[in-house]
């Protein structure tokens, strides 16, 4: 059995943007047949989670650039234009 995914899912606040965020992904990676842990939080979160274990990030805002994993702009999700091709990189992403 593979291991869970973990993305982070980061914006400002961690509250109503990650969700809306982190739902989208749920739903794509269960399609996918990807098990993934979603963890919101906040960008000044991060650095300290990643320290902590995860395969993936996903924001709809700045982070710093010495990160050591992937990290995916999630603006599409609340623009609407574009979402499928990024839910389509996080996928990707996580099954590399």
């Amino acid at each position: 059995m593979e291991k869970t995914k973990v993305v982070l899912v980061a914006c400002g606040t961690a509250v109503a943007t990650s969700t809306v965020v982190a739902k989208a992904i749920e739903e794509a990676c269960k399609k996918a047949g990807i098990r993934v842990s979603i963890r919101q939080c906040k960008a000044t979160e991060v650095p300290a989670l990643v320290q902590q274990g995860a395969d993936l990030i996903v924001t709809t805002t700045q982070l710093p650039k010495n990160l050591t994993i992937p990290v995916i702009q999630g603006l599409a999700f609340l623009t609407g234009i574009g979402k499928d091709q990024v839910l389509n990189k996080i996928i990707e992403a996580l099954k590399a």
